[in-house]
């Protein structure tokens, strides 16, 4: 079989759009759409019109046109509303009809645009820390043929068995985690395909999965733990953007502040061929000389994240894009491994950048407030109920749905709100105050340097043509 060499990261909340994930499937590699937060993205784009009305072209080759109608009329905006956006409800382990919808849609509308006249394959990325829209997230990414699903940030071992139930049109669950939860409870999402859309649905086809995991025993408990086979592995080493894992045993910073990473935390290729599946290495590959000493250690080629972000294909609003690019050419910015930033608990790489959240004048003139909602943790209640908390909300609210007072303490950071900022969809407030983007990025700036040189705005082609030839010719300007 014919592996891609190239896999792009799928970044942020929407940095990776279908934009991008169609320019590299059309130059034969895997484009990847980033799988989180669609349904408030979706919403947020209507809202502002739909700019080139592929939003709407998309939903009308949706298979449940009467929730295609309910979509459009609840948030399509013709003149757009100006940024003052209608959220759109958060999930919880009750299933809300509505929301359901709209993330089933929302991810076949992305994965068709991606897939939209051509042959190429496209992936989506999902984030296991990221519970509650899982199931209809894959449902409607399935509905426009997904060729892969590749899940992160946790162990995914339940996801192929997912993969199979619902490219079979039933119905399926994933266990939650929840916290102050006894070891012997167990809860769980559902989702059923024919609740919500009736029993005439399409038939659908098994993509392919490849999880990312971030060392030998990770990888070997994939291979021989999860619910079903899988095609692959992505192996992200710590220099990744976004989160990392954290390193293995007790957590050590340093004089700066970041996590301290081992001899535990590397990877022994010798020992992945052994397991017998392709596997890509990720963390600062994405140069000529990266691709080779992958492809040297026996990978079947790497994941590339960075590069494609800063690219004009992507999602990051053009005039932050342009000012990262900036700072990275002269140097005078760096990427910072903070371990308390993300409310997830896992490590998280923040681009130190004039303006952002990363900025602290910036970071403390927010208002914490958390009405997004998609990295709160589920707790058990001393009732019995379910409720949702998360680190970076005020305080106080925290600390009385049960949180620890000293996690609150922390520089929470809301990347919800921030990752949204990033890619022009801040939410805005009646005080005039909006949200601010965060930038992440991988540790390593100077293998983007020699991409970044003599280009202040380059396409998706540019960087497969530096990494696969070592070209690094200007993009036309625009």
């Amino acid at each position: 079989m014919n592996y891609p060499k190239i896999i792009q990261g799928g970044m942020g909340i929407a940095v990776s759009n279908w934009c991008l994930a169609r320019e590299v499937a059309l130059a034969g590699h895997l484009g990847v759409i980033s799988g989180i937060a669609l349904d408030g993205i979706l919403a947020r784009r209507l809202q502002d019109g739909d700019p080139g009305g592929h939003m709407r072209r998309a939903l009308k080759a949706f298979p449940f046109q009467e929730t295609a109608k309910r979509i459009l009329d609840k948030y399509f905006v013709p003149e757009g509303s100006g940024k003052k956006y209608v959220q759109v409800p958060m999930f919880t382990v009750k299933n809300n009809n509505h929301l359901d919808e709209l993330t089933v849609a929302a991810n076949f509308t992305e994965t068709y645009l991606a897939k939209e006249g051509h042959p190429g394959h496209i992936g989506v990325n999902y984030l296991a820390k990221v519970q509650l829209p899982t199931l209809s997230s894959i449902y409607g990414a399935l509905l426009a043929g997904i060729d892969y699903v590749i899940v992160g940030a946790g162990i995914p071992l339940e996801i192929p068995g997912i993969l199979k139930r619902l490219s079979e049109n039933k119905d399926a669950s994933l266990r939650l985690s929840v916290e102050d939860a006894d070891k012997t409870e167990s809860f769980f999402s559902h989702f059923d395909p024919a609740a919500l859309f009736g029993a005439k649905l399409p038939s659908l086809k098994m993509p392919r999965f490849l999880p990312i995991v971030s060392s030998n025993f990770l990888a070997t408990m994939m291979t021989k733990k999860a619910s079903g086979p899988i095609d692959g592995l992505i192996i992200e080493n710590h220099n990744a953007g976004g989160h990392n894992a954290p390193p293995r045993g007790k957590l050590t910073l340093d004089e700066a502040g970041e996590p301290v990473y081992g001899d535990r935390d590397a990877v022994d290729t010798e020992k992945l061929k052994e397991l017998g599946l392709p596997f890509w290495l990720a963390g600062s590959f994405g140069t000529p000389g990266g691709l080779k000493a992958a492809l040297k250690a026996g990978a079947a080629g790497i994941q590339v994240g960075s590069a494609f972000a800063l690219c004009r294909d992507s999602g990051i609003f053009p005039e932050l894009r342009k000012k990262i690019i900036a700072a990275v050419k002269k140097g005078d910015s760096s990427v910072f491994t903070d371990a308390e930033a993300s409310p997830t608990g896992f490590p998280f790489k923040v681009l130190k950048l004039k303006d952002t959240i990363a900025e602290k004048s910036v970071f403390e003139m927010r208002k914490k407030i958390c009405n997004l909602g998609y990295l709160r943790h589920i707790y058990k209640k001393e009732d019995g109920s379910l409720g949702y908390r998360c680190s970076a909300e005020a305080k106080e609210s925290f600390v009385m749905k049960g949180g620890d007072p000293q996690e609150a303490d922390q520089n929470k950071c809301c990347l919800c709100n921030a990752l949204y900022a990033t890619v022009g969809l801040s939410t805005s407030y009646a005080d005039g105050s909006i949200e601010k983007p965060l930038v992440t990025l991988g540790s390593h700036l100077d293998t983007l340097k020699e991409l970044v040189q003599t280009k202040i705005d380059f396409t998706a082609r540019d960087v497969i043509d530096y990494i696969m030839n070592g070209k690094s010719e200007p993009a036309t300007q625009s």
